[in-house]
């Protein structure tokens, strides 16, 4: 993830969930400390965030429709799910993403 993408994926985030996000916003989603993680992000904005911290992004833009659900969480597309029912339970999973990016949030 490039610095650019991680400032799109904070304004996609905000945007799906109804409030923009700022730095420290972000800091807190990637569990960085509240004394200087809103720099670290800041940082991340012009360099990209590497290892874990890149992942753990990657899973939480799954919160936006603008990032497709990733292969290890897509249990939509099985033959066992109904097609007609795979667009419901894709929009919950989103919904229960946005949640959990809310809750990060405090």
């Amino acid at each position: 993830m490039t610095g650019a993408e991680l400032k799109k994926l904070r304004e996609h985030l905000g945007e799906a969930i109804g409030q923009p996000l700022s730095v420290a916003d972000m800091a807190k989603l990637c569990g960085l400390p509240a004394a200087d993680g809103a720099d670290t992000i800041r940082r991340w904005e012009v360099t990209g965030p590497t290892g874990p911290v890149a992942e753990l992004l990657r899973i939480l833009a799954m919160a936006s429709d603008h990032y497709p659900i990733l292969d290890m969480f897509n249990v939509f597309d099985r033959h066992d799910v109904p097609v007609k029912d795979r667009p419901a339970r894709r929009q919950a999973f989103r919904e229960q993403m946005r949640r959990d990016v809310r809750r990060r949030i405090g």
